[in-house]
């Protein structure tokens, strides 16, 4: 049986691929626990400096979690009955993780979405920072429709990320918007054919993967760090995050390598 995850490295960017497209790539136990590897794996290297996710096929990006398999587990509705299983009731932390609620994960991600966007799958890209979708693609949260809510992080970003009016019709209603509707409401960066939206996605990540990659981090900690934080207490966690990326040998590489002209060689430090 093959995985449902494949993890590829290009150079400094490693491609996460949710590889379940015969089951429009729902979030099994076992692809939620790979997944935990994957982005444990980007973490701790520190030749990986900027990640992409996407889904297997054309149809579908993800369709959140697997209604045969994992639902009915966190329920209580069907017991566990292999590793992956008991991994996921031992670890609910995992659900978290999986989709970067709550944690601290300071390298960029980017999602590639080139299907069907739904429910956990929908939260999974509102943990990434930069998101490039196929015109074909649909977005939704259907939750409540099968009497659930949505509790991988989309109750409080998506409010914060489109107006509270937008959020709430696609969190009570569980209807779909198109690409269009979601790049409109700023869901997205971009919408493009579907050929070109892991390439598009690729080139982005690798021209961010050539930036100082201790900048990178502090940017993305400070912009979520501080959201929803009265000014005050924002300014000094951007401030803090000035003298740390300025204390650095990155700070001091890349001036000096523009005026070299030549390609800065940070390290992170």
């Amino acid at each position: 049986m093959t995985a449902p995850l494949r993890f590829e490295r290009h150079g400094a960017v490693a491609l996460v691929t949710l590889d379940r497209p015969e089951r429009h790539n729902a979030l099994s136990p076992e692809l939620i626990c790979r997944l935990d590897d994957a982005f444990a794996e980007i973490r701790d290297d520190p030749e990986l400096r900027v990640s992409v996710v996407t889904g297997a096929g054309e149809a579908t990006f993800c369709s959140g979690g697997d209604l045969e398999l994992t639902l009915p587990l966190l329920t209580g509705a069907r017991a566990p009955q292999d590793d992956w299983d008991r991994r996921l009731l031992d670890d609910p932390d995992i659900l978290h993780r999986t989709t970067l609620k709550g944690v601290t994960f300071d390298k960029p991600v980017i999602a590639a979405v080139n299907g069907a966007c739904l429910a956990g799958g929908f939260e999974l890209m509102l943990g990434t920072d930069i998101r490039f979708a196929a015109d074909h693609a649909v977005f939704g949260l259907p939750e409540a429709k099968h009497g659930l809510i949505p509790f991988a992080g989309a109750l409080v970003r998506l409010p914060r990320q489109v107006p509270q009016a937008v959020a709430m019709e696609l969190l009570m209603t569980g209807a779909p918007i198109g690409a269009g509707a979601a790049r409109a409401a700023g869901l997205v960066n971009r919408v493009l054919p579907p050929a070109e939206v892991l390439p598009a996605a690729l080139e982005t990540a690798e021209r961010i993967a050539r930036n100082g990659p201790l900048a990178l981090a502090e940017i993305k900690r400070v912009v979520t760090g501080t959201s929803g934080l009265p000014l005050d207490q924002a300014y000094a966690l951007e401030t803090e995050a000035m003298g740390r990326v300025m204390r650095s040998a990155d700070a001091r590489e890349g001036p000096a390598a523009f005026m070299e002209k030549r390609n800065p060689a940070f390290r992170g430090a």
